[in-house]
């Protein structure tokens, strides 16, 4: 099992920053593949981004390219967000997720946390 809780979510104006924070859980984190999704009202989930707790390696949406920078933090098992120049399009509500290494399987997800961008 691992358990996932994101934060950081908020209202903000295009253009402006956010850092939304998921704190992971549970069995080897080192095993896992993080992940960020999100799920505009009326729309299907997407995915954001995403990195591997052993190594780091990243992967991200077209969308967020250049804008959206995910990381993580071993020591306080916590990835990380960045998200800049924020879009209206961007609002959404956002998900950590967490898939078993070569799987591309999320089995686990956090709650969520609203992100709304006002133009």
């Amino acid at each position: 099992q691992v358990q996932l809780v994101e934060s950081g979510g908020g209202l903000v104006q295009a253009g402006g920053s956010l850092r939304l924070s998921c704190a992971a859980s549970g069995r080897t984190l080192s095993l896992y593949t993080m992940g960020w999704f999100r799920q505009a009202s009326g729309k299907e989930r997407e995915f954001v981004a995403s990195i591997t707790w052993s190594d780091g390696r990243t992967y991200s949406a077209n969308s967020v390219k250049g804008r959206f920078t995910i990381s993580r933090d071993n020591a306080k098992n916590t990835v990380y967000l960045q998200m800049n120049s924020l879009k209206s399009e961007d609002t959404a509500v956002y998900y950590c997720a967490a898939a078993l290494m070569g799987t591309a399987k999320y089995d686990y997800w956090g709650q969520g946390t609203q992100v709304t961008v006002s133009s």
